[in-house]
């Protein structure tokens, strides 16, 4: 078997990011924790031993862990994203960088707030340059259930200006057990960021909880 790439997860301390290490971990990825500084990240990678003893992860702080990193996944809270990536620009050229920011505004989150740029993806990649290839996904999916053993009922909306580096990203969610589907280029991340609050708003009606969504279509 060939030795699959690593994958850098930053801010891998929330629930999105420990699952995402559990799911490509399985699937064979080599797996970095990073986060501000190595303290946190070593208690994040013995958080993440808590939940998932069988989940092995270097832990490193953000800016080694980006320069680790075969493909980089940012998955800190909205207020963090630029001050994180000015950490770990100079690591991030000619790679992945998988973003999966929701510009959620407390405490209206289940409001739609959208930053100028448009979306929190592509506020990534205007700040990044063309140089690094940004591509939006998993704002729709239920953090927590990343890390249990079930099947996600919703599929991923990815965006990104670069085609391939979107096929690769849904390569790898192929991997983590869901369907991601191409969504256009990063302008478009917009829809899915947005519809996070509409989502937040279904299951406060009490009648379902972990609402996502499906794409459906008659098969060519």
């Amino acid at each position: 078997m060939s030795t699959k790439e690593t994958i850098a997860i930053l801010g891998g301390t929330g629930d999105l990011g420990t699952g995402l290490a559990i799911r490509w971990s399985k699937a064979g990825y080599k797996i970095v924790i990073g986060s501000r500084t190595q303290e946190k990240a070593d208690a994040a990678v013995a958080s993440l031993a808590e939940v998932s003893p069988e989940t092995p992860a270097e832990a490193m702080e953000n800016s080694a862990a980006a320069a680790a990193g075969d493909i980089v996944v940012l998955t800190v809270p909205a207020a963090h994203q630029i001050s994180t990536l000015e950490g770990v620009k100079a690591h991030l050229n000619g790679k992945i960088l998988i973003d999966v920011t929701v510009p959620l505004v407390p405490p209206k989150v289940g409001t739609v707030q959208l930053p100028e740029e448009g979306s929190a993806g592509k506020r990534a990649q205007d700040f990044l340059g063309e140089e690094v290839l940004v591509v939006s996904a998993f704002q729709n999916i239920a953090a927590h259930l990343l890390q249990q053993d079930v099947v996600i009922e919703c599929d991923v909306l990815v965006a990104g200006n670069d085609k391939p580096a979107r096929t690769r990203v849904i390569e790898l969610i192929g991997e983590a057990g869901m369907t991601g589907w191409h969504a256009g280029p990063i302008a478009n991340a917009a829809a899915a960021e947005a519809l996070t609050s509409i989502l937040i708003q279904i299951n406060r009606s009490g009648i379902v909880s972990h609402s996502g969504i499906k794409i459906i279509g008659q098969e060519h």
